[in-house]
């Protein structure tokens, strides 16, 4: 009885140490002793605990203890720091703040910010690898691995391809739009922007994407579907999605150079792909 006692004691006084935080210097952003998601503002020497937004965490890495930014959690090494607030979940988001695997398409993720789900999609043979949190060959992708990721289509045997360097490029014999990479002997089905179709190259093994105009047998492809409407609406939504704060997809969430409101942080871009150039 007398030790059990003694416990509860230190975890009071623990808390209570916790709830008297004394700031080292006037101004500044530390974080919490056992908690990641939270972290202490120090204005004029008076401590204020603060709470990340849920799904996010401290980035504790200033050694200046001048910046406060909240990151997503995968983003954050929390080291020690483990408790953090029970999840609130939104619709297609575990946690309000996160990037988060479709329930039922490999090549489907959402980015989540307090609680509103946007949708992003693979390119065509690329899916999600909720791991590395990039989209990747499908046939990397372990719970998305297929037995036939290219529905069949057999790569030259080496030696075939004259120049055709690390990978080769083959046209769908379907699909204008899509075409197969063969890389180490691996074909993977890849598709092209909306817009164009795959035209094959003048040596064996090449091609790019093209204007369907100038693609033999291709040129109407997309019929009667307004392209220059469809190109507009996706140059509106990327303006829109700048305006909300999202960095470029190719880089981490930026670091702010000066402290910032805790409501308002950067918020942490989606990932890239890493299956290839379309």
């Amino acid at each position: 009885m007398r030790s059990f006692v003694i416990v509860l004691i230190a975890v009071a006084g623990a808390a209570l140490a916790q709830d008297n935080f004394k700031c080292p210097d006037d101004y500044g952003f530390y974080p919490h002793s056992h908690s990641c998601d939270k972290y202490w503002k120090c204005d004029n020497g008076v401590s204020e605990l603060k709470t990340c937004g849920n799904g996010l965490a401290f980035d504790a890495t200033d050694t200046k203890f001048l910046t406060e930014n909240c990151d997503y959690l995968h983003n954050v090494d929390c080291g020690d720091r483990t408790q953090l607030e029970p999840a609130i979940s939104a619709p297609h988001c575990p946690r309000l703040y996160g990037i988060f695997s479709d329930e039922g398409k490999c090549d489907v993720f959402w980015n989540c910010w307090n609680g509103e789900a946007s949708r992003y999609q693979c390119s065509p043979g690329l899916a999600y690898d909720r791991e590395a949190r990039v989209c990747m060959w499908a046939d990397q992708v372990p719970e998305c691995k297929v037995e036939e990721v290219a529905g069949g289509f057999n790569c030259p045997a080496p030696g075939e391809v004259a120049n055709a360097g690390s990978f080769s490029r083959h046209a769908h014999p379907d699909d204008c739009r899509k075409y197969y990479i063969c890389l180490e002997g691996v074909a993977r089905e890849y598709g092209c922007p909306i817009g164009t179709v795959f035209k094959i190259g003048d040596s064996d093994g090449t091609g790019n994407c093209e204007d369907p105009e100038d693609v033999p047998g291709c040129e109407d492809y997309y019929g009667d579907l307004d392209l220059k409407s469809i190109r507009k609406s996706e140059l509106l939504a990327g303006l829109n999605t700048s305006s909300q704060g999202r960095s470029s997809p190719a880089g981490p969430s930026p670091k702010a150079s000066k402290p910032r409101p805790q409501g308002n942080p950067n918020r942490p871009s989606p990932p890239p792909s890493q299956g290839g150039d379309a």
